[in-house]
């Protein structure tokens, strides 16, 4: 049990590691390149390019031509006026920390959803064994006064 719960924690864990992204980036919406090569101005598929490139280089240049084909390069002129590259900055270690928060207050919650549960089973054993004992003694009160009746 333990050896398959180190096992998942390590595929999880590199996993996470794996996907550390950067915290700056330059993401272009373009249209795709087969709209551009075929003239077809009336279809709306869009492809996202993302590169890690200063913001300087935040452009068709910068960021989709040297991806596309030779097809695209040779038309540039009308293949990038069609795109919008915007510089992305984000805190991703913000990010990871809310996120990691998130998980630890439901694994909380999760955990005093087992305690109560727990509780509530111990509660209404004790109650029964009470209601046992109490019909009990009852029981015996009634054969009691049953066999010895002082009026007699």
């Amino acid at each position: 049990m333990s050896l398959k719960f180190l096992f998942v924690l390590l595929v999880l864990s590199v996993a996470v590691r794996s996907q550390f992204y950067e915290n700056k980036r330059c993401r272009c919406i373009c249209p795709t390149p087969a709209s551009v090569s075929l003239n077809n101005s009336s279809k709306s598929d869009r492809t996202l390019y993302i590169a890690y490139v200063p913001p300087s280089k935040c452009n068709c240049d910068g960021v989709i031509l040297p991806k596309v084909t030779d097809e695209i390069k040779d038309n540039a002129q009308m293949f990038c006026p069609r795109c919008d590259c915007r510089y992305e900055t984000r805190n991703t270690t913000i990010i990871m920390v809310v996120v990691i928060l998130v998980v630890w207050m439901v694994m909380l919650l999760v955990g005093y959803y087992i305690f109560l549960v727990f509780l509530e089973f111990l509660i209404s054993r004790k109650q029964t064994q009470h209601n046992q004992n109490k019909g009990d003694i009852e029981e015996s009160e009634n054969l009691l006064m049953m066999v010895v009746d002082p009026d007699e």
